[in-house]
């Protein structure tokens, strides 16, 4: 059996279910999902878990403590969570490119 992880990333004009991919191997399978919000992370995290048997999902940096403990109770206590985190300078240059490609920017 594989191992089965979750990869989910934030962009403000993310379609979870057209912006996805996966990269298999024998022994691994690695599901990209890019979300736009909370609320579409949860979604897609619940239905992998029930329809693919997830065992671990991970984090972009972008997720919150509390979207983190949300996400942690969603797929229960057999899941492994973990998130990617950036030091100081890394995080800089990342925010400078997401400001500049107008991540920020209110969306109607």
């Amino acid at each position: 059996m594989a191992l089965k992880a979750l990869f989910l990333a934030h962009a403000p004009d993310a379609e979870p279910d057209r912006h996805q991919c996966m990269v298999e191997t024998p022994m691994y399978q690695l599901f990209v999902r890019v979300v736009r919000n909370q609320a579409q992370a949860l979604e897609v995290c619940r239905r992998l878990v029930a329809e693919e048997g997830i065992h671990a999902v991970l984090l972009c940096p972008g997720f919150t403590h509390h979207d983190i403990s949300e996400l942690a109770q969603a797929v229960g206590p057999k899941v492994g969570v973990f998130v990617a985190r950036g030091d100081s300078p890394s995080n800089a240059v990342v925010l400078d490119v997401m400001a500049r490609e107008g991540w920020f920017e209110k969306r109607g």
